[in-house]
């Protein structure tokens, strides 16, 4: 089949470039309509339990997490100047377009007990013209005066001030979100000058966009240092300006294909794929490697371009297809996933890997057979006594050094298992920003001045209408929101309660005294009132539906992390259900703070879920490969081994597993295996040209394949190694522990792969070897050139002729 194929390419290789050319043209094009995610991804699939609430809860109320806080620490917040400034900054943000609502302390209201008609006047704290400093502090000892709006708009005891926008949600889930939000800091730039103070900035809305703009910049930058990175290493290794261009033009075409195969699947940039064309780059170099490292062998040995040329597509192709395979396989797993973002992610990079493999094949060969022959300067790496003393060194190590590499491996494998035992699992909303940077810092500010930002949502169905407007529902209600003041991580609670609490101290003319439930004898006056006031008296309706059945208690939580957050909610739920009897109410606890860390769990667990399919599809391909179970796991202990390694490492590091980093383990696995299949496919095409000798093939596998593994593995050890640069902690993560997995991957396949195949020489001599599934093709095979249909000079095919 590759001997078909590798006729075909070279002899309608003019047709072949014209149109890939045209093809790369077509998905450059596309590549310019793809867009960036303006929408949170869910990690939870539309079926769970915790989506399901979380639908409801935001039919019923409406968003939660479309606030944008804004704060301020001003010890002389309530001096006139001070405060008119701030008046003024939030009159200009509220006639910002996209801005729908606004609570900040000049807007703030009170109620006022209207005798004459029975009824509270919904009224303004603070009037629009404010002409003294002693016009001003009465109006704050009002604000004061009023428990509503402590911790909620202020914290008195630091000094910090808040504003809260509620955003449009439409414009949230488009491009125009940036604007929207640049529009606010440029606002929030011309305060800050004029006043000299530091704005702080937090809320979903806030961090989603600001991270958004850094993917946006991570792409470029990391797609320029992996091009950089990856030509420099082969113009180092190949010394040849041709070998750098070309497979550099290769990958940006699978680059430029990727990005085109995601505008027409319409699938936007997220913090995953944005990932995909330097990925692609660091994968697809490889395979540019192993294709000219064998043109080049196979020209020193005979001379022929073409010949050469040929037999990289028959021998090369089949591994390279392999290796492509796998490494895909990493990737397609998470496919089978239920989440949006994993499986995007999984479908394009796999398609793309492919196409990556399907472009090497057919450009290299022939663009290679348009140009001159490589000189013996090419060459030269072939012999490069480096990189040759490490393959003597390695050599010797499998056949006399056996014993010691077996030790080694155990105690890696002991201590391995004694960090993983030092694992954690969690995760955190800024978990993949660093401490130093502003969003971190923002958001810590809010947790430790308002008790964070991070919204939880508890609904209380009472069963029957104006259930929720019973004493004993606003009882057991009041009780629930004291308890829920034990816990240093949430905020106090806002709920319609603190409307009833608003209208008796109203009822008695402002005594803060009055500020809470009314007794059974004050209740009917006091809604009375209510009953009577203007609609504008919104706050209740915000927190309890048209039936008056189901009730809302809204809380402001910190960022704890996915463990410590499946910790409260378990003890949420046990007070909850203390209180209200699950046979007389339901009861959910919800919000954008559930369903991340109930996505998270999700995640991690589909991730771990994935890495098992990955591994037992590849195990699969190599059962496929060699039909031998004992090849198949000799196979796989070298590149389970790295895994085990890098899981330990974590454990003794301190490093969380979380869906940042779970993902190295697929990732990492799919390549890494690589290198065991081009081993492995040279070393079963040496056993029929050794006559079976075990130990000659392993050792002629090793001396022609170490080269490409240790080429291939340093550019993927550097291009792994750029996303060490990224200002994300995941990215960072996952760029230093891929290419220290992938590095330890080497040395196993090296050093541990060649002693196992040599030391367990008998066990492995099967018939599955003499009669394997994948045509072994003969070097010493003659090739009709004439058959290709390619001119070459005279005194070449002469040449070849005679070959």
């Amino acid at each position: 089949m590759w001997q078909y194929i590798s006729s075909k390419i070279l002899r309608f290789r003019i047709l072949l470039l014209v149109v890939v050319s045209l093809f790369t043209l077509f998905m450059m094009y596309n590549a310019t309509k793809v867009e960036m995610s303006y929408e949170y991804a869910p990690l939870l699939p539309k079926s769970d339990s915790a989506s399901i609430q979380y639908q409801e809860f935001v039919s019923r109320f409406g968003e939660e997490g479309n606030i944008i806080t804004i704060g301020i620490v001003d010890s002389n917040f309530f001096s006139l100047d001070n405060f008119e400034n701030w008046k003024n900054f939030c009159n200009e943000l509220s006639e910002i377009d996209g801005v729908e609502n606004m609570i900040s302390i000049p807007n703030a209201f009170h109620l006022i007990k209207n005798k004459e008609e029975k009824k509270f006047d919904l009224e303004r704290i603070f009037e629009d013209s404010i002409n003294s400093q002693a016009q001003l502090d009465s109006m704050s000892n009002i604000f004061h005066s009023l428990p509503l709006y402590r911790g909620y708009l202020y914290n008195d005891s630091t000094k910090a001030y808040l504003v809260a926008l509620t955003m449009n949600k439409d414009r949230m889930k488009t491009k125009e979100r940036e604007t929207l939000v640049k529009s606010i800091q440029k606002v929030g730039a011309n305060y800050e000058k004029s006043a000299e103070v530091d704005l702080i900035y937090s809320g979903l809305p806030y961090i989603r966009v600001v991270n958004s703009i850094m993917i946006k910049k991570e792409i470029f930058l990391f797609t320029g240092l992996a091009l950089l990175i990856c030509v420099l290493i082969l113009y180092i290794f190949f010394r040849s300006f041709k070998a750098m261009l070309f497979p550099a033009i290769v990958v940006m075409a699978g680059v430029f294909t990727a990005l085109g195969s995601m505008a027409l699947l319409d699938y936007h940039i997220t913090i995953l794929t944005g990932m995909i064309p330097p990925l692609l780059i660091v994968i697809g170099i490889p395979n540019s490697i192993f294709m000219l490292n064998k043109y080049h062998n196979e020209y020193k040995i005979h001379g022929n371009k073409i010949k050469a040329l040929k037999r990289v597509i028959v021998k090369i192709g089949n591994a390279i297809f392999l290796t492509n395979l796998t490494t895909a396989s990493g990737f397609v797993t998470f496919t089978l996933t239920s989440s949006k973002i994993l499986k995007e992610f999984g479908a394009i990079a796999a398609i793309n890997i492919f196409a990556l493999f399907v472009l090497s094949l057919l450009l290299i060969p022939t663009i290679f057979s348009f140009l001159p022959p490589p000189e013996d300067r090419h060459l030269k790496h072939l012999e490069r006594k480096g990189v040759s003393k490490i393959i003597e060194k390695l050599s010797y190590i499998s056949n006399h050094k056996r014993t010691l590499a077996y030790i080694i491996m155990t105690a890696v494998i002991l201590v391995s298992a004694y960090g993983m035992t030092r694992m954690k699992t969690t995760g955190y909303m800024v978990d993949d920003i660093p401490p130093s940077d502003p969003i971190y810092k923002d958001l810590k500010f809010f947790e430790k001045n308002f008790e964070g930002v991070m919204p939880l949502e508890i609904i209380i169905d009472t069963r029957k209408p104006n259930g929720v407007l019973r004493t004993s529902t606003m009882l057991k209600m009041e009780q629930l929101e004291k308890q829920l003041q034990n816990y240093d991580e949430l905020s106090s609670s806002i709920s319609y309660l603190n409307v009833v609490k608003m209208a008796k101290q109203a009822f008695y003319n402002g005594n803060e005294q009055y500020y809470s439930l009314p007794k059974s004898t004050e209740k009917n006056f006091i809604l009375s009132y209510a009953t009577n006031a203007n609609s504008d008296i919104s706050m209740a309706h915000a927190f309890i539906d048209s039936t008056k059945q189901t009730a809302r208690i809204s809380i402001r939580m910190k960022d704890v992390g996915t463990k410590r957050m499946d910790q409260l909610y378990q003890e949420f739920m046990k007070e909850i259900h203390e209180i209200f009897p699950i046979k007389n109410y339901d009861v959910t606890v919800t919000g954008s703070s559930v369903v991340f860390f109930r996505g998270n769990q999700y995640l991690v667990k589909n991730l771990f879920i994935s890495l098992a399919l990955a591994i037992g599809l590849i195990a699969i391909f190599m059962a496929i490969m060699f039909k031998s179970p004992r090849m198949v796991l000799m196979s796989l202990i070298p590149n389970l081994i790295p895994l085990l390694f890098t899981a330990g490492l974590m454990g003794f590091a301190g490093i969380p597993i979380k869906a940042s980093t779970i993902l190295v383990f697929s990732i990492a696995f799919g390549i890494s295996v690589d290198n065991t299949i081009h081993f492995l496919a040279k070393y079963r095409q040496e056993l029929s040209v050794n006559n079976w000798d075990i130990q000659k093939s392993v050792m002629m596998a090793l001396k022609e394949t170490g080269f490409s593994m240790i080429y291939t593995s340093t550019v993927l050890f550097f291009g792994f190694g750029i996303f060490s640069l990224s200002n994300f902690g995941g990215t960072q993560a996952m760029g230093v522990l891929v290419s220290l997995t992938l590095l330890v991957a080497l040395i196993s396949n090296l050093v541990l792969l060649p002693s196992l195949l040599i030391g367990l020489e008998k066990i492995i001599r099967t018939k599955s070897l003499k009669e394997p599934m994948l045509q072994i093709f003969n070097e010493e095979e003659d090739i009709d050139l004439d058959e290709l249909e390619i001119e070459k000079p005279k005194d070449q095919t002469n040449q070849s002729k005679e070959s």
